[in-house]
């Protein structure tokens, strides 16, 4: 097992956002979170990457235990995460912001092989490598997000609403090279509210409801759902 997160307990002060959820992720997977607003999507996301200090509960990687482990080491052991509302240093060029991606690694021999794999999923950030990434649109700097994840070289990526404010055929795109991410041989976990697209390309799926997993299956288990049809996919 390549994530397993078991009893995770998250509070802000006095307010618990997980209930103590459990989750795992394989290696050759692509996971999915699904949830409304409030959920603990992204609690999950920071508590995993080291960005949010846990309660209770432990967070195993590769049979190691990261729970209290720093999240620059998390990074350096395999995690990379491309964080929600893209995060990028707006006033560095596109290649710097790929540079930026590299700083945890303690290998930094194959650049060119890693650099040519993210100009091959965005060919857009390969034409605007010299650009200020803050004067690009939104889609483009959503690509450069998840590209600049990729440059650590990690084994497990996590994408936290990666559709998030762009065009439905942009959408479309990310998604198609979120597959491509994953046939290349990275593991992805995956935060979406657009449950559609986000089922479609997951091998496995977990709901969650106000800090509590309610719900596991296939992707295609629960696009078929007439329950996760109705409060997800807008389908009665």
């Amino acid at each position: 097992m390549l994530l397993e997160i078991s009893d995770l307990v998250v509070a802000y002060g006095r307010i618990q956002a997980l209930h103590g959820i459990s989750l795992t992720v394989s290696e050759g997977e692509v996971v999915t979170l699904i949830g409304a607003n409030g959920a603990g999507k992204s609690t999950t996301m920071r508590a995993i990457s080291g960005l949010r200090p846990v309660s209770r509960g432990s967070i195993r990687f590769d049979g190691q235990d990261l729970t209290h482990v720093r999240a620059d080491l998390r990074v350096v052991r395999g995690i990379s995460q491309a964080p929600e509302g893209r995060g990028i240093f707006p006033g560095m060029t596109v290649m710097e912001n790929l540079e930026m991606g590299t700083y945890a690694r303690r290998d930094r021999g194959n650049f060119r092989a890693d650099l040519d794999r993210v100009f091959g999923l965005f060919p857009r950030l390969q034409e605007r490598r010299t650009q200020v990434a803050g004067t690009m649109s939104g889609g483009e700097q959503q690509m450069l997000t998840i590209g600049r994840a990729l440059m650590a070289r990690p084994r497990l990526l996590l994408l936290d609403e990666p559709s998030m404010g762009l065009a439905p055929k942009l959408i479309q795109q990310i998604f198609s090279i979120i597959r491509e991410i994953n046939t290349q041989g990275t593991t992805v976990l995956l935060v979406e509210q657009n449950a559609q697209q986000a089922l479609s390309v997951a091998d496995r799926a977990y709901i969650l409801e106000t800090g509590s997993i309610v719900k596991e299956g296939t992707g295609r288990e629960l696009l078929g759902d007439p329950a996760i049809k109705e409060a997800y996919l807008g389908v009665a």
